[in-house]
């Protein structure tokens, strides 16, 4: 299945605690997609965050997120694990 990271751009800083809220709500909705959200990356001060996940296409990546707490990824990338 093809692999994506997203990225979302914050207005001001995050909190790690509200990043975890929020992927606990993907992992809830995410099998109805088709979509396995994998990892994240927060940068708290900087206000980014970055998903890893696994996804027949960005559109469905999208809607996880869209339903689970409506904070849609400002970019979402193809991208191929290295070693």
């Amino acid at each position: 299945m093809p692999l994506f990271m997203d990225v979302h751009t914050m207005d001001g800083t995050v909190g790690l605690d509200d990043v975890a809220q929020a992927h606990q709500a993907d992992l809830r909705v995410q099998a109805t997609h088709g979509v396995n959200y994998q990892r994240y990356w927060v940068d708290e001060q900087n206000g980014k965050i970055f998903c890893l996940v696994e996804a027949p296409d960005a559109a469905a990546a999208a809607q996880v997120h869209r339903e689970a707490h409506g904070l849609v990824a400002d970019e979402i990338w193809p991208v191929a694990e290295g070693e």
